[in-house]
C-alpha cells in the first residue's frame, strides 16, 4: 500500500500530532512509575484520549512499579492478552483483572 503524497504543511501536521501523542503517552508511564496515577486511571483516561488509546498494553504494564519485560510478558499470557493489543482493544475481563491486579 503507497502512502499518500502530503502536501509540506500535512506533514508538518502529522508530525506535531505524533510528537504529542508520544510525549503524553511518556508522561502517564511516568505518572505510573512513580505512583502518581494508578492502572485504572490510565484506562479511564484512555476512553477519551486517543494517545493513551492507542499504547500497547505490554508497554502499560511494563511502566508500572517491580514490573519488567518478563513479569509483564507472564501476566499478559494470564489474562489472555495479546501481544499486539493496545489500550483501546481490551476487553471487559481483561480490564477487570488488570484492576484487581494493579488498582
Amino acid at each position: 500500500m503507497a502512502l499518500p503524497d502530503l502536501t509540506p504543511q500535512e506533514r508538518a501536521a502529522a508530525l506535531e500530532k505524533a510528537t504529542r501523542a508520544r510525549r503524553r503517552r511518556a508522561e502517564v508511564k511516568a505518572a505510573l512509575k512513580n505512583k502518581d496515577l494508578m492502572l485504572s486511571d490510565v484506562l479511564k483516561l484512555a476512553e477519551d484520549d486517543e494517545a493513551l488509546a492507542k499504547m500497547k498494553v505490554v508497554s502499560l504494564l511494563e511502566s508500572l512499579p517491580r514490573v519488567g519485560v518478563h513479569t509483564a510478558a507472564v501476566i499478559m499470557e494470564e489474562v489472555r492478552i495479546a501481544p499486539s493489543r493496545r489500550v483501546r482493544g481490551l476487553g471487559p475481563v481483561q480490564r477487570d483483572e488488570l484492576i484487581r491486579r494493579f488498582g
